[in-house]
């Protein structure tokens, strides 16, 4: 059987993301009676495609308000969708944030809203606490995502900076019925850290934001200070009676998108090895990953080729160079320079919503031939990973994955395609 590893890979990909898509997963969840009048709001990079399957499959009266990242909207017909900044907040959203705000306000009993959340939301729905300005939050923000902080960590500030994370905004809806729709990007599918948890109660404290502020050594303005240090800064915590109408339901997860290519890796003849959701450095993780396989291809352990090992999660990058380049080229460049053209293993590393960081690629493919390829055109892997320009490096080999935006976001998905030995 003939296989051509770059289409595999592809393929893999693809199947990852097909299986999260709202067209895929939403409908099945939404309740049996569809008559009633709905209020929708949402904020994530699926928030525009997941309205559009609201739209189809409700009866009843439909209006709403939901924002999703530049490029990722969909033509609705009722739910109106605007477009805001990520990964760092901007002024359309902040004004969308607002809006979501006073369409929920003064709800009755009777009401109903339907929350569909996806990755992506906490930036994009970025509503600043009492004291605290767009452009404070803006450069905490910055500076998190240099700092090699964790997304848990990161949100943990964030809630505790804003006026509608945090269960903020299923207190802001009380004592209408909230039913969330989430998507998760998060490795454990905590729904306190999707998006943030705008609709969940949230243990984190605002001692904790300013530790972790402290931690990587992030300065803060003086009010900022300030509002973490008033109790009116904390959160929505749990038996908060403001949530006991509120409602939360996963409808699409990593693992079941890991799960979805491994279906196909193994229709293809290769068997898979899922080592689910990650996190930590970008380089560090793929160091791991290429020491597997290379005792794949060495001594066929911990299984043997043809195989295919299958990670998700979100990893970070502690930004030091000038390079361009996001989570998946950093952990690409640094599996290149790890393996250093190890016949017979191909890999692909991409971000499921179609964007690696804030680049226009999703992400790139390492062929066995790459290493080589490179340092005949000067390249050096070492030197460009010093760099932080695993874009630089794999647009030179023409190795990028451009599929523009995919409306949904199970997060990063890595493929390494393993072949076996072969024929002396």
């Amino acid at each position: 059987m003939s296989i051509d590893p770059q289409s595999l890979l592809r393929e893999l990909f693809s199947a990852a993301i097909d299986a999260a898509h709202p067209r895929q997963v939403l409908a099945d969840h939404l309740p049996a009676d569809r008559s009633g009048r709905v209020i929708v709001i949402g904020a994530g990079k699926a928030a525009a495609a997941m309205a559009e399957v609201i739209e189809r499959e409700w009866q009843g009266e439909v209006s709403g308000l939901v924002v999703t990242r530049y490029e990722h909207g969909a033509d609705c017909k009722k739910i109106e969708v605007v477009e805001a900044a990520h990964p760092v907040p901007d002024d359309a959203g902040e004004r969308v944030a607002r809006r979501v705000l006073e369409l929920v306000s003064n709800l009755q009993e009777s009401d109903w809203v339907i929350f569909l959340l996806s990755g992506g939301g906490s930036s994009l729905l970025a509503l600043p606490a009492e004291g605290i300005t767009l452009k404070d939050k803006q450069a905490i923000n910055k500076a998190l995502l240099k700092s090699g902080a964790s997304i848990g960590e990161m949100n943990c500030v964030r809630k505790h900076l804003s006026a509608i994370k945090g269960g903020r905004l299923a207190k802001a809806c009380w004592p209408a019925s909230v039913y969330t729709y989430a998507i998760s990007d998060v490795p454990g599918d905590e729904a306190t850290v999707i998006a943030s948890g705008p609709t969940v109660a949230d243990p984190t404290t605002s001692a904790e934001a300013l530790a972790i502020l402290a931690r990587y050594q992030i300065e803060i303005p003086a009010n900022v200070r300030t509002w973490l240090q008033d109790p009116r800064s904390e959160t929505v915590k749990p038996g908060d009676p403001v949530l006991s109408r509120s409602h939360f339901q996963l409808i699409a997860t990593p693992q079941q998108s890991l799960e979805a290519a491994a279906e196909k890796a193994r229709a293809a003849g290769f068997t898979p090895l899922i080592l689910g959701d990650l996190e930590g450095e970008s380089r560090e993780v793929a160091k791991v990953h290429a020491g597997i396989a290379r005792q794949v291809r060495l001594h066929g352990q911990p299984l043997e080729a043809p195989c295919v090992i299958l990670s998700g999660g979100e990893t970070t990058v502690t930004v030091r160079g000038n390079g361009r380049g996001g989570r998946n080229a950093e952990f690409l460049l640094s599996l290149t320079e790890s393996l250093k053209g190890l016949p017979g293993v191909y890999a692909l590393a991409g971000d499921t919503d179609g964007i690696d960081g804030s680049e226009d690629n999703a992400g790139a493919l390492m062929t066995p031939d790459a290493y080589a390829r490179a340092a005949r055109l000067g390249l050096n892997a070492r030197d460009e990973l010093d760099n932080n320009d695993g874009y630089g490096y794999f647009a030179a080999l023409d190795a990028l994955i451009v599929s523009g935006p995919t409306r949904t976001n199970v997060n990063d998905f890595r493929a390494i395609l393993i072949l076996e030995e072969p024929a002396q």
